[in-house]
């Protein structure tokens, strides 16, 4: 029984698993809008929205925890570019839109997740 274990593994190691969603939430903030597979837009939601709340208290402590998980890019886009525009905003900075697509090789279901 899977009692109180949250989050998908992908059939992935830790670290791979880490890896995956850090580059996908880099690209989310550069991009600001991604085609993905559907469980991986709903394990990437919530990572997401935290960074960006962590990102709008504009201050030094904060800047380096998104240093410390994400890249040097998206971490500056995000805490210089993205913050700013939500600071008024309460939560729900994210969106995920389910798309009709399915893809060719496995029929994973796609989504589309993008910035509000």
């Amino acid at each position: 029984m899977r009692h109180s274990k949250k989050g998908r593994k992908f059939h992935r190691k830790k670290g791979q698993r880490q890896a995956l969603l850090k580059g996908l939430i880099g690209n989310l903030l550069i991009r600001e809008k991604i085609e993905i597979t559907e469980a991986k837009a709903k394990e990437i939601k919530p990572l997401a929205e935290k960074l960006i709340t962590i990102a709008k208290k504009q201050n030094l402590p904060s800047m380096r925890i998104l240093l410390s998980r994400l890249n040097k890019k998206s971490a500056q886009k995000l805490y210089y570019e993205i913050a700013p525009r939500y600071k008024s905003r309460k939560g729900g900075y994210l969106r995920i839109i389910k798309s009709v697509k399915v893809r060719k090789n496995d029929g994973s279901k796609l989504a589309i997740i993008e910035l509000v």
